[in-house]
């Protein structure tokens, strides 16, 4: 099937190049590149802040939790982002949020894909009633306000990293279960599939090897969109008090703490904020490019 799918992509640009002469190969040639550069200045920047996290303790010589001198210092040549209220340095604060920031929207990703898959893909294959009741638990789900779900179930569990990612994992697992439903649903009708049921295949085996590899390509891009609102949520949690609680740094926790002082020291708000909007451009980059570049269309 795959490569009578190519072999049409294939025919199909040979038509046009034909129709279009040499203006229109150049022109896609030309199309795709630019989303690969896209893709690629998503990675790089992505690769940049993991680096920059891991490599905390050699690019600068304080601890997040190390007490200066002078507080509210401006951005010097000893301090890059300036000193907070405590006399901590910032830099060292928004390095190390980094790796807590990316932990939990790597981990609740991964908890949304793997639960959010599986009941998507048990629903599409099976239908019928299993179809029916794993739906309806999942609007019951959807049916809240994500921020307010998720406040209620940390202040019911308590804030904690674990708790964190345990209900900002359940919080994404109906975008995955919609995503993976809607592509069962079509691939179970393809021929494949109903010769591996023919040839006697078990339905576990069947969905593990012949349906989801072909539904991988939505779900792949489906996993930086859910990074990004994973960032967000921690990151609003952390502002209202509800993410990972003190002495560790969260950039929304900074937030938090510097509204207070926020014109006495703009650097305090602007270095985290800055930094959310950096990763959250450079996963949004990489989904934009994966789903262009995954898309037979394109």
């Amino acid at each position: 099937m795959r490569s009578d799918a190519a072999h049409f992509l294939t025919l199909q640009n040979k038509v046009e190049d034909d129709l279009a002469g040499d203006g229109g190969a150049l022109e896609r040639r030309t199309r795709g590149i630019q989303l690969n550069f896209q893709l690629m200045i998503g990675i790089v920047m992505l690769i940049v802040t993991v680096l920059l996290s891991v490599s905390a303790p050699l690019l600068t010589p304080f601890a997040p939790m190390e007490m200066a001198d002078a507080s509210l210092s401006p951005p010097s040549s000893t301090h890059l982002l300036g000193t907070d209220q405590l006399g901590r340095d910032t830099f060292a604060r928004v390095l190390h949020a980094a790796r807590i920031s990316l932990v939990i929207s790597g981990l609740t990703a991964l908890i949304a894909f793997a639960s959010g898959t599986l009941l998507g893909v048990v629903s599409g294959y099976r239908s019928g009633l299993v179809d029916a009741l794993l739906m309806r638990l999942l609007d019951i789900l959807q049916a809240f306000p994500p921020l307010l779900l998720a406040i209620a179930f940390v202040a019911v569990l308590g804030p904690s990293l674990p708790n964190l990612v345990l209900t900002m994992g359940i919080l994404f697992i109906p975008r995955f279960a919609r995503v993976a439903r809607a592509s069962t649903l079509s691939v179970r009708e393809r021929d494949y599939i109903a010769a591996a049921v023919a040839l006697g295949v078990s339905s576990t085996r069947t969905m593990y090897r012949h349906v989801l590899p072909n539904i991988a390509t939505p779900l792949i891009v489906e996993v930086s969109l859910t990074l990004t609102l994973a960032l967000l949520t921690e990151a609003s949690l952390s502002f209202l008090g509800l993410g990972v609680q003190p002495p560790d740094p969260t950039w929304g926790g900074m937030i938090a703490e510097s509204t207070s002082v926020m014109y006495l020291a703009p650097w305090l708000v602007l270095s985290p904020g800055l930094a959310i909007m950096f990763v959250v451009l450079a996963l949004l980059l990489i989904g934009d490019g994966l789903r262009d570049a995954l898309d037979p269309r394109m």
